[in-house]
């Protein structure tokens, strides 16, 4: 599990919830929307259903909830960045690193979000869900867009040389979230083996971006 440290006996209702988000997070990620029941949830808690109905009132509203808590910790690990002076190119660097990071650290939140996002491009949803998972689709725009502006200012710049916008910034960050799909803490990595591994990934994408730098 991810997010969540308990440190007393009777946990509050704020923890009860993330307890049961980052249960459900790992249950979605291992077994995906569709094969993943409350029960599973349940299961990997150690409590009941009464417990998780207490707070999401169905299968459909915890997913969401764990789409909207992914995207609000990235949002949060960009925050103390985007406002940063200098250069555009070593703001998205650093921007990168740290959505790199949450790639890493929340990947049980952010393979939801990326499950949402393919359960929204596919229509395999109720149509009430489709207007939950359009405003959450809206909101991770609005968070790629901070990367988009990014570039279009380091292109600017002369920074970073690339044709089209939209496409350098998808596969960009198509190249930035790859850890949620092959990355899995190894035995006796240190957080400098895991920065490295972030490291890698941002030059990788920078210099698909024929970025610049020094």
């Amino acid at each position: 599990m991810v997010l969540v440290e308990l440190g007393a006996s009777e946990p509050s209702a704020d923890n009860s919830r993330l307890d049961i988000l980052s249960a459900a997070a790992d249950c979605f990620m291992e077994r995906g929307y569709g094969a993943t029941s409350i029960d599973d949830v349940a299961r990997r808690l150690r409590a009941t259903k009464g417990r998780i109905y207490h707070h999401f009132p169905s299968k459909a509203d915890l997913f969401a909830q764990i789409f909207r808590t992914g995207m609000d910790l990235n949002y949060e690990a960009l925050a103390p960045i985007r406002s940063m002076p200098g250069k555009a190119i070593e703001r998205w660097t650093r921007l990168a690193r740290a959505h790199t990071m949450q790639m890493i650290k929340a990947k049980p939140f952010q393979r939801v979000v990326w499950e949402g996002v393919e359960m929204h491009l596919r229509g395999s949803t109720t149509p009430e869900q489709r207007n939950v998972l359009s405003e959450l689709i809206e909101y991770r725009t609005r968070y790629g867009d901070i990367f988009r502006n990014e570039i279009a200012q380091a292109r600017a710049d002369g920074d970073m040389q690339f044709e089209n916008l939209s496409i350098a910034n998808q596969i960009a960050l198509m190249t930035l979230n790859s850890p949620i799909f092959w990355y899995s803490r190894r035995p006796g990595e240190a957080d400098r083996d895991t920065e490295n591994i972030v490291e890698q990934v941002v030059g990788f994408a920078l210099r698909g971006l024929n970025g610049k730098t020094g």
